[in-house]
């Protein structure tokens, strides 16, 4: 009987979402970090769940081809598939969708969908980052152990240099204050912008050094309500050229809002969504600050309605939105209670770009009651994506090809576009 801390002799199998790869010890079930498929390790058993194991690799009894030396700590936030040779990572990627899709979608794949490569190092535009007695970090994967953000070599020199420094005036200002920094920069990496989660009665001036560098500092209490900015602008502004034949869309958005995480597909995920949009009305749900929407809008578009519920992303929308005036317009509510207004929508096209949770119940219902000719469905959480493909496909649409970009290198996250018709 496996137990917490049995040591095993595994043979890995296949990849399995989030990270882990799976193998089997006497039938059971037993997942594993730091494996690659076709190896086979040691692995002491970290716990026990409802009849599966979790494990970790203790050594590597015969190594994969696609196994390369990492220096790094694997296990730090976003490094998971670090050890495993880029190219090889793709590919187990596409194997995760394909399973998740028969697993949990019901639906059967024909192949593996290719997974559009991108640059390993300084792909990141936004991040979390933790403190703990000073220093700023990641956390540890299932931990709260803090880890060095640098050595994932996700963030730019530039990023990496700011955290330094920020450690040093987190030590001398008192380490306890800050829990932890919210930092967005622009695809150009000219622009950086941070927030400050202080904890309970901290003032924000005690911080205000921390501004060196950025273009913009705020800073929140825990026990305020009110956001205070120390410095600069809390915003950066990408200026995107998503096509040669179109103008050129500028997007301002503010360091909490949520963008998509990799300056180097950025222009490559706008081009997949615009591809499967045809001529006519579309509506643009989860619109965030007007990624795809007001890209459709700059291409020509002339009937774009956005729809966004995070007073955030929301007030960048509204800005953003300006110049496109005659032809989008700008809806600031949830998604549920949009659709829940507007049943006759004369959209021919939906785009939905939802959180990792997918689509609620209630917005599925809202959009099968549009009855748009096409809904572009832009996800990255695989499950969830193949949880509400089997939805789609139960009221009357069909699955096109499957599409995904490799966001999140290194990780076990993958973005995936598929359009679906009726």
């Amino acid at each position: 009987m496996i137990q917490t801390g049995s040591i095993l002799t595994l043979d890995i199998e296949k990849p399995a979402a989030g990270g882990r790869m799976l193998a089997r010890h006497q039938g059971q079930v037993v997942l594993v970090w730091g494996a690659i498929p076709g190896e086979r390790v040691t692995a002491r058993v970290d716990r026990m769940t409802k009849g599966v194991a979790f494990a970790s690799t203790v050594d590597v009894l015969s190594p994969s081809p696609d196994r390369r030396t990492v220096a790094a700590d694997t296990r730090c936030g976003g490094n998971v598939l670090a050890h495993v040779a880029y190219e090889r990572q793709r590919r187990l990627k596409g194997e995760i969708i394909r399973d998740a899709f028969l697993r949990i979608g019901r639906v059967p794949l024909e192949r593996d969908p290719e997974v559009i490569a991108s640059p390993e190092r300084g792909y990141r535009l936004r991040a979390r980052l933790h403190a703990v007695n000073g220093r700023l970090g990641f956390y540890r994967e299932e931990s709260h152990d803090l880890c060095d953000a640098v050595q994932t070599g996700q963030l730019l020199e530039s990023a990496g240099e700011w955290i330094a420094a920020a450690g040093e005036i987190l030590r001398a200002a008192g380490p306890a204050g800050v829990a932890g920094v919210e930092m967005a920069e622009n695809i150009a990496g000219d622009e950086r912008a941070c927030h400050l989660d202080l904890r309970e009665g901290v003032s924000a001036a005690d911080y205000s050094a921390l501004a060196t560098g950025l273009t913009g500092l705020t800073a929140q209490s825990a026990s305020s309500p009110f956001v205070e900015t120390l410095h600069g602008t809390p915003h950066v502004t990408d200026v995107l050229q998503v096509r040669e034949d179109v103008p050129v869309l500028r997007l301002t958005r503010h360091v909490r809002a949520f963008f998509q995480g990799n300056r180097f597909l950025i222009r490559s995920l706008v081009q997949q969504v615009m591809a499967f949009v045809p001529r006519g009305p579309v509506l643009d749900l989860y619109a965030g600050g007007g990624l795809f929407g007001l890209a459709l809008a700059a291409a020509g578009a002339d009937r774009v309605t956005l729809v966004e519920g995070d007073p955030v992303s929301g007030a960048d929308l509204q800005m953003n939105a300006e110049p496109f005036r005659s032809r989008a317009r700008v809806e600031r509510s949830s998604v549920e209670e949009f659709l829940a207004r507007h049943r006759s929508s004369a959209a021919q096209t939906v785009i939905v770009d939802p959180p990792r949770t997918g689509l609620s119940r209630e917005a599925v219902a809202g959009i099968l009651a549009i009855k748009p000719a096409r809904l572009v469905y832009v996800s990255c959480d695989v499950a969830t994506l193949a949880r509400d493909t089997r939805a789609l496909l139960d009221n009357g649409y069909s699955l096109g090809t499957v599409t995904a970009l490799d966001l999140f290198p290194n990780t076990a996250h993958v973005e995936m576009v598929i359009a679906f018709t009726r």
